[in-house]
């Protein structure tokens, strides 16, 4: 049967959904897609998945992918991160039996994307893109799709968006914002690129960006004519947002715990996700903040969010007549609703005096001056400070390291093979050889397992070291013979 494309892909295969929860790096796993689904959300995407990992190593194919079967976890989109056209075919040829299609992460816009070339970064290489995006439509069963940021002149992103089209991109989700809107400079997405791409191209448009409630949504599928809309933060902190509900927040949390009994994600999702459910409330218990941030295991936090709701029902139950939400929120902090992210002067009184005057935990600095400040670094730059304190974060002064000859990640400096560790062990493992740089002793620890085994037959010492010689140069002739 051949593969659906365009309107017929988003029509037939995604069941023409609307209602999208978007790809999020350690956040968007099973259990909370999960969750997500049973409150609204008709399609979801995976957490970015590097391309060059996921290829490699199997277990990471099982953590993020590979896991128990989930018939509910449908329809459902893989995203991966890549800058080489073989490696994100290969990688994606791995996935497809297990999703509905595969989309290509071209929105990503953090440092870690700019330091692996992948994401917002690739926006410029139309050539590279291109070859990505035409092999792996030609190779692969299922659509392949696109995310991307858009750039600040509406004509430029038309005409990216139509060449990923004419490549063979199935369906584009466009994020309103610029690579260097982020963080406390996000601002506002811009509908208005959005709309320009949707009336430009023939394939299915999703929207992200400003969604914080299901009107938003609404507006803007209306404004921009956009088959669906994504949604992030908004869906992390009210997972019932495209209900068009507020729920109160030890219910989704409840909830998403007991799906993790069922489907284990590690701790550090469930830590994170908690903290966003109960952002709000975690401004004024913060010693629960503490304690949630110190928890080693899934029972622990169990017990903080059952300890934040009996503080919350306590609040409940003190409240008095006409009294109404503090800190200009719109619903009570224990009520599930949308954290407005603080712009850059926003963030500057917080971390001041005022942000703390009236009890509440301000933003921690990131910012630090030429000289090493001690008082604007973070927390845990100042730890390390203390342990050290010659240590320098100034980013022109760290070590520059040399690239894996296999893979391009970071080789060990004193590995003989000049590569990263994963690669060593392989090429190790295959050789009989040791590398000392990296602990491997595959060589020795065989030849003492020779030793031993000789050692029970009776065989002097000097037979066993020419024997134990002889076997080590067989093994690597049969390895070779197998690999060919």
């Amino acid at each position: 049967m051949p593969k659906l494309r365009g309107e017929a892909f988003w029509r037939e295969t995604l069941r023409s959904a609307h209602y999208v929860v978007a790809p999020m790096v350690d956040q968007s796993e099973l259990a909370w897609r999960l969750l997500s689904r049973r409150h609204g959300a008709q399609l979801c995407y995976t957490p970015m998945l590097h391309a060059q990992v996921f290829l490699r190593d199997a277990n990471y194919r099982r953590e993020n992918l590979y896991g128990e079967a989930c018939p509910e976890d449908r329809p459902l989109i893989v995203q991966f991160c890549a800058n080489d056209p073989e490696v994100f075919v290969q990688a994606a040829l791995l996935a497809q039996d297990y999703c509905d299609a595969i989309d290509l992460n071209l929105g990503c816009p953090q440092m870690i994307a700019k330091r692996g070339h992948y994401g917002a970064f690739l926006q410029e290489e139309w050539d590279l893109l291109q070859r990505m995006i035409l092999l792996a439509n030609e190779k692969l069963s299922v659509p392949i799709t696109c995310k991307i940021r858009v750039f600040p002149d509406i004509d430029k992103t038309v005409k990216y968006a139509q060449m990923l089209e004419k490549a063979g991109c199935q369906l584009l989700t466009v994020h309103g914002r610029t690579k260097e809107q982020k963080g406390p400079l996000a601002g506002v997405a811009s509908w208005e690129h959005i709309q320009a791409v949707r009336k430009a191209v023939n394939i299915p448009v999703f929207a992200n960006g400003n969604i914080q409630c299901l009107s938003d949504v609404e507006e803007c599928i209306r404004k921009t004519g956009v088959h669906g809309v994504m949604s992030a933060e908004g869906n992390l902190h009210n997972p019932a947002l495209f209900e068009g509900r507020n729920p109160l927040v030890w219910e989704m949390a409840e909830e998403y715990l007991e799906i993790v009994q069922k489907y284990p994600c590690p701790l550090s999702y469930v830590r994170a996700h908690l903290f966003k459910l109960w952002h709000h409330t975690l401004q004024v218990y913060q010693q629960l903040r503490e304690e949630l941030a110190k928890v080693k295991t899934l029972e622990g936090i169990v017990d903080v969010n059952r300890e934040l709701k009996l503080r919350c029902q306590e609040e409940i139950a003190n409240q008095k007549e006409g009294e109404k939400p503090k800190e200009g929120l719109p619903f009570f902090h224990w009520i599930c609703q949308p954290y407005i992210r603080p712009g850059p002067k926003e963030r500057c009184r917080e971390n001041g005096d005022s942000g703390t005057e009236k009890g509440m935990r301000g933003k921690r600095a990131l910012e630090e001056e030429e000289d090493g400040n001690s008082e604007l670094l973070s927390k845990n730059k100042q730890k390390k400070k203390l342990r050290n304190p010659n240590k320098s974060f100034d980013p022109s002064l760290k070590p520059k390291y040399a690239k894996c000859d296999q893979c391009g990640n970071p080789k060990g400096n004193k590995c003989v093979f000049n590569m990263c560790r994963g690669c060593c062990k392989k090429r190790a493992f295959k050789e009989v050889a040791d590398c000392p740089g990296h602990g491997l002793l595959f060589k020795t620890k065989y030849e003492k397992s020779l030793s031993w085994q000789h050692s029970q037959r009776g065989i002097q010492p000097a037979e066993i070291s020419q024997r134990g010689d002889a076997e080590v140069g067989e093994v690597a002739v049969l390895t070779e013979a197998g690999d060919s």
